[in-house]
């Protein structure tokens, strides 16, 4: 029986509010959000709840002697990186063996900072140029935003905590795109990260208090509306006047056009954004870890309101030499991560393996903390792969990778343990696992080689 008499849908129920899709995930939905699909619905758990998922990437590999567990399946004993994480242990399982093998030179010598970033969500190999002719391959978490992303407000969420480049020379002549980009809408194209918490905020829920975010939404597709009108209207007239060439340049503008057009639709279809019941961040944060935490609360924020269903986070570009001082470790982190074995140098990648896991920590305790709609947390409903495509940063290696699968995936995922592939395994098998969990059906994606069934 429904939990709200004589509503047939809950997105009648919405309509009739004139509210959003976007609103919080409320009690009183979740009966109706299961009986308005014959079966399991996309990006949902088997409770009905949103099916959430995360990727967050941290640089220049691990001190492997330290992230270690010692044992397997529940039994384990953590590593010494994974003490911040002891409270959380029933909630994320550790992998060794996973590989990223198109991270690798393959013939195309120095770069595997740059090729790592770039090779971590998309499992393709990036074509080495500096240039503006990048090619690599869509990311997962972009095929998962193609077949999903039409039910909340945004499709994706792309978070870093470092500096936007798009262009020039970065890693031994790779372009600086494949460096500072985790996700990839198609095989030239990556998807910009936002690194500024309010303007994540902004874009969430809109500037101001809730009354100035009201109106300033409005005037704001109006305008944009009656802009797009004038170009469509002008781009017509110009397009018989122009040669094949500048034809076809036209017509690709005018895509991107029409993706705007259909945004304003998404939005006054779904209405206001939620009220997330705080403020705007203000000021720029204090230290690197008040920033991870910031855009880490803005994802929770995202998947609470059930904004998006899918981020990605890339914490620091790989190459990135940034000082630890805050934790007594002022040499900068790619420089050290070329350790040479020395003990000095270990201890220091130690500490900042150690720093990150906080972060992640912080993260996972601010999901298990916050209630989804069936009364389970939102970390239980969810999918977060954290880890890099470097292994050892003396050894440049892709293979044996850093990875933490965290959530239950609703009930699917069995977290808790160490989970020993036993041999170099695609990270590509997870992803398909995890395509499989949001019932988007991908036979292949990038090297898989099959679905991974051990989690």
């Amino acid at each position: 029986m429904s939990t709200y008499p004589g509503l047939t849908s809950r997105r009648g129920f919405l309509r009739g509010l004139g509210a959003a899709v976007g609103l919080p995930a409320l009690e009183g939905f979740r009966p109706l959000m299961a009986a308005e699909t014959a079966g399991r619905a996309l990006a949902t758990t088997a409770s009905g709840a949103p099916l959430r998922t995360a990727f967050l990437y941290i640089p220049n590999g691990v001190n492997l002697a330290h992230w270690r567990p010692n044992g397997t399946t529940a039994g384990y004993k953590m590593g010494e990186t994974f003490k911040p994480m002891e409270a959380l242990r029933e909630h994320f399982q550790i992998y060794t063996g996973f590989e990223q093998q198109f991270a690798a030179a393959n013939g195309d010598g120095p770069g595997d900072h740059a090729r790592g970033v770039a090779t971590f969500l998309t499992s393709r190999q990036a074509r080495k140029t500096a240039g503006s002719d990048i090619n690599l391959g869509i990311s997962i978490d972009q095929v998962a935003a193609n077949a999903i992303g039409s039910q909340t407000r945004l499709p994706s969420l792309e978070l870093s905590a470092d500096g936007v480049r798009k262009s020039g020379s970065c890693d031994s002549g790779y372009s600086c795109a494949y460096q500072f980009n985790l996700s990839w809408r198609s095989e030239n194209q990556p998807m910009t990260p936002e690194s500024n918490a309010r303007a994540v905020f902004e874009r969430l829920f809109g500037a101001g208090d809730a009354k100035e975010r009201a109106d300033s939404l409005g005037r704001r597709y109006a305008a944009k509306k009656s802009m797009l009108d004038f170009i469509e209207h002008d781009a017509k007239a110009l397009h018989r006047r122009l040669g094949r060439g500048d034809q076809q340049k036209l017509d690709e503008y005018l895509t991107g056009v029409r993706e705007i057009e259909k945004q304003i639709e998404k939005t006054e279809a779904m209405g206001l954004p939620p009220d997330p019941g705080q403020a705007a961040p203000k000021g720029e944060p204090g230290t690197y870890g008040d920033h991870l935490r910031l855009m880490m609360d803005m994802m929770v924020l995202a998947f609470k309101t059930d904004s998006t269903r899918i981020s990605t986070f890339l914490m620091a570009h790989d190459g990135s030499n940034r000082s630890f001082k805050e934790i007594g470790v002022n040499d900068g982190h790619h420089n050290i991560s070329h350790h040479q074995g020395k003990k000095d140098n270990l201890e220091k990648i130690a500490k900042i393996d150690l720093f990150y896991m906080q972060q992640l920590a912080y993260f996972l305790d601010k999901m298990k903390n916050t209630e989804d709609v069936d009364g389970k947390s939102l970390l239980h409903n969810s999918m977060i792969v954290y880890g890099g495509c470097i292994s050892d940063g003396d050894r440049h290696n892709h293979d044996d990778l850093p990875i933490v699968l965290a959530g239950n995936a609703g009930g699917a995922f069995k977290p808790g343990r160490h989970v020993e592939l036993g041999e170099n395994v695609p990270l590509a098998n997870l992803y398909l696992r995890m395509m499989e969990e949001m019932g988007v059906k991908e036979k292949r994606f990038g090297d898989s080689t099959g679905v991974l069934r051990k989690v």
